[in-house]
C-alpha cells in the first residue's frame, strides 16, 4: 500500500488539521500510559519546523455523542505541552465560535487542540456537514491515528473528502512495519491471541488459519474454545453462544494444517482480587464457581517453548487478568520470553501494551509494537480500511 506522505505536502504558511489517536488510559484524570502521545511527536515537530498552524483532533473513551467531563482532552493537552516543550492551546469544543476565534488568532508553528471528537454524535455517524465544518478550518488534513483507521468517522474518513489528505510519520511507520505480514513470512509462524472476546478475533483467526503454523490462545477467548472442546469452564468468562463458531474454526484449522492450541491448565479462583486464594489446576478439574483467570504454569511453559523457536510471531491480547497480581504470571512470563526470541515479533492491542508497561518491558526489544488494536487486526486480515483508503497515493 502506497500512501501520500506528510513530506509530500506543502506546509509553509498552511493550516494543518491532524487526526491523532490520544485514546490513552486514564485513572482519575491521570494518564497511565503516554505512549500514543509520544508517538505523535515526530509529526507535530515536523509541522512546527515547516511553519504550519497545527490543529489537533482526537477521541477519548466512549462518551456516546454526549459531553463527559471525565473524558475531556485537557490532561492530554497538558502532557503534550510537557513533551513538546511549548504551549498547547486547548478549546472545549470541536466546532463553533470559540473554535473559530482560537484558530484565527493561532500563530504559525503553534498548536491548538480541539475537544474530544466523540462528544459529537456526528463524529461516529460520519456526518458530512460535521466533516465539512472540521475541514473548513484547514488547508490540508493529516492522519496519524493508525488505531482509528478501521473506523469511517467524520474525523478519520469524512474530512478527507474535503481536503488534500496525507499520512503522518506514525501512520507511515505502522503501515510499513505491518505490510510484510500480508505476504510470505519466516516460519514457524505463530499467532498468539488473548483478551476477552472472540468477536474481534474471528477475522484474524480465519485469515491466519491458512498462514500460521500454530495459533496459541489465552484469556477469555481461550475459555470459549476450551468450552467448545467439551470441558467444564465453571463460572469463567466464556461466550457459550459462540461454541459452534469455535468448533468450526478448530475444524478449519485442522483441515489447513494449523494447530489451534488452548491451555491445558489454568489459575483459578472463586473471586477476583489482589489477595484471593488461587489454584493452578488442569482444565479437567475446573468446576462450580471456579473462574479461569490466567493460563497455568505448565501451559505458560509450553507456549514459551513453542514461541522460542518461531520465525515470526504476532501477539494481540493478554493471557489472563494481568491487572491483578495473582493472575499476571502467564502474560508477564510470555512477554519477557518474547524479548529473547530470535524471530520477528509484532505486538498490538491496548491491553497488551498496558501489560508491557506494567511489567517494565522495553518495547524496543520487539520488531514492532503497534499503537493499534482492532485496526492492527483488521489490517492483518487484509481488509480495506476506510481511514487508510483516503490516504492512498
Amino acid at each position: 500500500m502506497k500512501l501520500k506522505k506528510i513530506t509530500q505536502a506543502n506546509l509553509q504558511g498552511k493550516t494543518a488539521i491532524v487526526r491523532m489517536d490520544y485514546n490513552v488510559p486514564l485513572d482519575n484524570g491521570i494518564i497511565k500510559d503516554d505512549t500514543r502521545i509520544k508517538e505523535s511527536l515526530p509529526t507535530i515537530k515536523y509541522l512546527i519546523e515547516q511553519g504550519a498552524k497545527i490543529i489537533l483532533m482526537s477521541h477519548l473513551g466512549r462518551p456516546k455523542g454526549e459531553i463527559d467531563e471525565k473524558l475531556r482532552l485537557d490532561p492530554i493537552a497538558k502532557r503534550l505541552a510537557e513533551l513538546i516543550g511549548k504551549p498547547v492551546i486547548k478549546v472545549d469544543k470541536c466546532v463553533g465560535k470559540d473554535v473559530d476565534k482560537a484558530i484565527s488568532s493561532l500563530g504559525f508553528g503553534n498548536i491548538l487542540m480541539l475537544e474530544n471528537t466523540r462528544f459529537h454524535k456526528e463524529e461516529k455517524e460520519n456526518n458530512k456537514e460535521f466533516a465539512k465544518k472540521l475541514a473548513s478550518y484547514a488547508d490540508l488534513y493529516i492522519s496519524d491515528a493508525f488505531g482509528t483507521v478501521h473506523r469511517a468517522h467524520a474525523s478519520t474518513e469524512g474530512i478527507a473528502h474535503y481536503l488534500p489528505a496525507y499520512a503522518g510519520f506514525l501512520m507511515d511507520k505502522e503501515v510499513t512495519a505491518l505490510s510484510p505480514l500480508l505476504g510470505e513470512v519466516e516460519k514457524p509462524f505463530i499467532l498468539l491471541l488473548g483478551g476477552a472476546k472472540i468477536d474481534t478475533k474471528i477475522g484474524v483467526i480465519k485469515t491466519y488459519i491458512k498462514k500460521a503454523d500454530k495459533i496459541l490462545l489465552g484469556g477469555g477467548l481461550a475459555n470459549t474454545f476450551v468450552y467448545a472442546k467439551g470441558f467444564n469452564v465453571g463460572a469463567s468468562l466464556c461466550e457459550k453462544d459462540k461454541m459452534e463458531l469455535a468448533q468450526e474454526l478448530m475444524m478449519e484449522a485442522e483441515e489447513s494444517g494449523c494447530e489451534i492450541v488452548t491451555p491445558g491448565g489454568a489459575v483459578v479462583a472463586d473471586e477476583i482480587g489482589d489477595n484471593v486464594i488461587t489454584a493452578d489446576i488442569e482444565i479437567t478439574g475446573v468446576e462450580g464457581n471456579m473462574q479461569m483467570l490466567d493460563i497455568g504454569v505448565k501451559s505458560t511453559n509450553k507456549y514459551i517453548e513453542i514461541l522460542q523457536n518461531a520465525g515470526t510471531i504476532i501477539w494481540n491480547g493478554p493471557m489472563g487478568l494481568y491487572e491483578k497480581t495473582p493472575f499476571e504470571n502467564g502474560t508477564k512470563q510470555i512477554a519477557q520470553a518474547l524479548t529473547q526470541v530470535k524471530g520477528k515479533t509484532y505486538i498490538g492491542g491496548g491491553d497488551t501494551l498496558d501489560a508491557l508497561k506494567k511489567f517494565n518491558i522495553d518495547k524496543s526489544l520487539f520488531t514492532h509494537v503497534s499503537t493499534g488494536g482492532g485496526a492492527m487486526l483488521e489490517f492483518l486480515e487484509g481488509k480495506e480500511l476506510p481511514g487508510l483508503k483516503v490516504l492512498e497515493a
